[in-house]
This record gives structure tokens, C-alpha cells and sequence, in this order.
């Protein structure tokens, strides 16, 4: 299949114009970064978080120059409990509420089960899985009381189909699909939506230099575009079900890509 072009990002419509969000792990140069930036064009009042000071920093930077408005920037290890209520509480002070968080950290890696360690499987598992059940718990201490609030997880293809490898990645994905569709129950008497974007490959400059050029080759080929995803299209994702205009999806986990079968 020929590669087609990639179209370019389109013109902001203040969908969440005046709406605190917060984008976990939005430093550097993929899919959290770009939501931040998505966010930022659409009017949000942001709060990006990272545990990586200086790229924290640098992100904000970028951010401010491009929008003109600079981000609150808070350093969270989403391993650590208290950062994370430090986080919700940090854009609470800030802003009044949080109405909308984005779950985007997650940890990566290649292992056979074979030869896959304990510290192999439960890293990948805290970072990708349980951080995203901590912040959603946490967060959802300011959002039942005001019984508003929108929580989008990023999920991945990987927790629908099979690949050699990733039993952990897979395994934490699947989860954080079952832990949307799960806790989206729980809260929709209080008025939240919880949903999950679903990207297979994203490209960008981290994994283009921790990935070799035949695996990339091989994803981007699979796709009905012959192409990887740009960081951004799945950002706009994000964006719409922030959004008013996805107001009765709860639950729903939506693939960004032909690979989910």
C-alpha cells in the first residue's frame, strides 16, 4: 500500500474555551505534548504535568510561544500517590475546578514472557494501568461534588490484538480499556464522562529513535493510510470527546486507527 499524504492540523474552534484541563506526561514530543498543545489552541486553561523538570519546562515554553498564554506546570511521578493529589490540587488552586484530565502516561518495552521479570511486568503495569486508576480516583474527588468533569485515557490498539513481545503493554492497555469502561459507570449518576482514544502508531522523535526503522516500517504498512498516525490526530481526538459535541459517550473506548480488530 502507497503511503498518503499527511494533512495538516486544522483551525482551532474554542471547543473547551475556558475549561481547566490537565495532559499527564506532556513533556516531549509526543502524543501528551500535542494534546497539550490542541488544548491550548482550543481555549483550555492548562495545567501540563511531567516528571521530568526541564522538558516540563522546555514544553511550557514551547506552549507559551506558540499561544501566548504559558501553562501551569507541575512536576508529578504518577507512581506517587501524593504527587498525583498534588497535581488535582495544584490545578484547583489554580483555576477554581478540574473539568477535564487526560490521562497520557505510559510506559513502554520489549520483553518475551518467557524472559520477562517481575520489575518488567510491574513497571509497566504502575506507570500505564495503575497510574491511570489513581488519577481518575484522585481527580474524582473534585468532580463528584460538582458532579461535572470530563476524564480521557489513553489507551492503545495493543490492548485489542496480539503482538509479540508485549504481554505487559498489552495487558496494561487492556486494562485501562476495562477501567474506562468500568468507571464510567460508576460516575455517571454524578454527570462525568469518562472515555479513551485507542492510537495504534503515533509518530514522533522519541520513538523513531528508540524503534527500528523495519518495526516502524511494518506498523505505518498495516495502517489503511499506509502511514503512522501524527501526534496531533490524536490529540483531536481527545479534543472532541473533552468536548460538548461528545456529550452522551461514556465508556467508549475510540480507536484511532484501522489495526483494531
Amino acid at each position: 500500500m502507497s503511503e498518503l499524504a499527511t494533512p495538516t492540523p486544522g483551525p482551532a474552534h474554542g471547543l473547551v474555551q475556558g475549561r481547566s484541563v490537565i495532559v499527564t506526561a506532556a513533556a516531549g514530543t509526543g502524543i501528551g505534548f500535542a494534546a497539550a498543545q490542541r488544548f491550548a489552541a482550543e481555549g483550555a486553561r492548562l495545567t501540563i504535568s511531567d516528571r521530568h523538570e526541564r522538558r516540563l519546562t522546555e514544553a511550557a515554553d514551547r506552549i507559551e510561544s506558540e499561544f501566548g498564554t504559558r501553562p501551569l506546570t507541575i512536576v508529578c511521578d504518577v507512581t506517587d500517590q501524593q504527587q498525583i493529589d498534588d497535581l488535582m490540587d495544584g490545578a484547583v488552586a489554580a483555576y477554581g475546578a478540574v473539568d477535564v484530565l487526560v490521562n497520557n502516561a505510559g510506559l513502554g518495552g520489549t520483553a518475551s514472557v518467557t524472559d520477562m521479570t517481575d520489575d518488567q511486568w510491574n513497571s509497566v503495569l504502575d506507570v500505564t494501568l495503575t497510574s491511570t486508576f489513581r488519577a481518575t480516583r484522585s481527580v474524582l474527588r473534585h468532580m463528584v461534588p460538582r458532579r461535572a468533569g470530563v476524564i480521557i485515557n489513553n489507551a492503545s490498539v495493543i490492548g485489542w490484538r496480539a503482538q509479540a513481545g508485549q504481554a505487559h503493554y498489552a495487558a496494561a492497555k487492556a486494562g485501562v480499556m476495562a477501567l474506562t469502561r468500568c468507571s464510567a459507570l460508576d460516575v455517571a449518576e454524578h454527570g462525568i464522562r469518562i472515555n479513551a482514544v485507542s492510537p495504534s502508531i503515533a509518530m514522533h522523535a522519541h520513538l523513531a529513535k528508540v524503534t527500528s526503522d523495519e518495526l516502524l516500517g511494518q506498523l505505518s504498512a498495516r495502517e489503511a493510510f499506509g502511514r503512522a498516525a501524527e501526534p496531533w490526530e490524536i490529540a483531536n481526538v481527545m479534543v472532541f470527546l473533552a468536548s460538548d459535541y461528545s456529550s452522551y459517550m461514556t465508556g467508549e473506548v475510540v480507536s484511532v486507527s484501522s489495526q483494531h480488530a
